[in-house]
């Protein structure tokens, strides 16, 4: 799945427990008639990804939706969901690099005019 927008939010990154947990969040805001802001989940070393990115660049991060039931101390489940995002791509095109200007292009050749029809049908 994929979430297309502009980024509005980019928080540092979170380390938790003993282990090192790590998890850094994203806000990115739709753009539809009724744009929706998702929060992103990036964990691990998918943290490191956001780090080329800043608020108003336009995206598209890939996702998994994950959910997990937890049971409270009741004995009742409850259940929660969150938004992971395992890549990232800017997709605001970068001017093109190192291209010559089109009026220094050289036109084709005609290659109909001395070329013999040789096709085998």
């Amino acid at each position: 799945m994929e979430v297309i927008g502009k980024v509005k939010l980019i928080n540092e990154t979170q380390t938790f427990g003993s282990n090192g947990f790590r998890k850094r969040e994203l806000v990115v805001t739709t753009d539809e008639q009724y744009p929706q802001m998702i929060l992103i989940e990036f964990v691990q070393d998918k943290c490191d990804l956001l780090n080329n990115f800043q608020v108003g660049q336009d995206v598209k991060v890939s996702i998994n939706l994950r959910g997990r039931e937890w049971i409270n101390p009741q004995g009742e489940a409850k259940y929660f969901n969150s938004v992971q995002g395992w890549r990232i791509e800017n997709l605001q095109q970068a001017a093109p690099q190192n291209l010559p200007p089109v009026d220094q292009f050289q036109p084709a050749p005609d290659l109909t005019e001395n070329e013999p029809d040789d096709l085998p049908f």
